[in-house]
């Protein structure tokens, strides 16, 4: 998600910038537009949390459909794949609200039962392309119905929502620290053929700007130990970053910038979601046996 900016093309994922990017970004997109989504967004997420917490499986199902429908235009646009998209969504949500009652075996069942449904789904479109098609199915079904689950799984506690506010600064903590540290001074290609602007001053940053607040979120949110969050949040920005790296690798496969248009500054949902998705993953575990 962070430019982590070093030099090279203009563009944190990897992708040709646009002809015209925006005065003074160095990172290729509009930084006040980008900023001012963000922010609605993570008041959405706020308000929900902080009213009911349930609620917040809400967000987490319009997050799940808004990028399985993303994911498969982007894959039949570049690449003629047909996702199973209607029982992937279903399932996907599904999997991600039973896992409130049912807890961690709602996941696993969930996504064996959509993928089964997936398999039936893609019969009728005969031999060609099956496999292609129902490999891409699973794939988007793992990558953000059962990765989303484990936000799910954080927000079962009494303290769930101070869980998920947790995962979430981490999250931004991760973003904001490589951004910042990236553009004042990145020199140092981190992966210069798969996101070029991808620095290692900017994942010092993140480094930096997770541990601290790890460390803050951990002690006053979670009652926990200070120096567990310096474990977490060395974690997150280490997963963030494969996961945003791994989201431009993607991107490069497919030809793309970006995987939508939905969000202004941003573009599509799914590249926002690139850092959340394995996150909650890690997140969930880590403040599992820490906290």
């Amino acid at each position: 998600m962070a430019a982590q900016t070093a030099g090279g093309p203009p563009d944190g994922s990897g992708d040709p910038a646009p002809a015209s990017p925006p005065a003074g970004s160095r990172a290729g997109r509009n930084l006040p537009m980008a900023i001012g989504v963000g922010v609605g967004l993570g008041a959405i997420a706020l308000l929900s949390l902080l009213t009911y917490r349930v609620t917040f499986l809400v967000v987490i199902a319009a997050a799940i459909a808004v990028s399985v429908w993303e994911l498969q235009g982007t894959l039949r646009r570049a690449r003629g794949l047909t996702l199973s998209w209607i029982p992937v969504t279903l399932g996907a949500v599904a999997t991600m609200a039973l896992a409130w009652p049912y807890g961690a075996a709602a996941l696993g069942i969930g996504v064996a039962a959509t993928t089964l449904l997936c398999m039936v789904w893609r019969l009728p479109g005969g031999a060609d392309g099956y496999l292609a098609d129902l490999s891409a199915s699973v794939f988007v079904t793992v990558y953000i119905g059962l990765f989303a689950g484990f936000a799910t799984l954080m927000l079962v506690p009494d303290d769930g929502a101070q869980r998920i506010l947790t995962f979430l600064i981490l999250v931004v903590a991760n973003d904001v620290g490589g951004y910042t540290a990236g553009v004042l001074a990145g020199k140092h290609p981190m992966a210069p053929t798969i996101s070029p602007k991808k620095s290692w001053e900017g994942f010092g940053g993140s480094v930096a700007g997770c541990m601290l607040a790890g460390a803050l979120c951990v002690w006053l949110l979670l009652d926990g130990v200070w120096w567990h969050g310096l474990i977490i949040g060395v974690a997150i920005a280490a997963t963030a970053t494969i996961g945003d790296l791994t989201e431009s690798l993607i991107k490069r496969d497919l030809g793309v910038k970006d995987m939508g248009t939905i969000l202004p500054g941003h573009g599509g949902l799914m590249d926002r979601m690139d850092s959340l998705l394995p996150s909650a993953v890690v997140t969930w575990a880590l403040l599992t046996v820490l906290v």
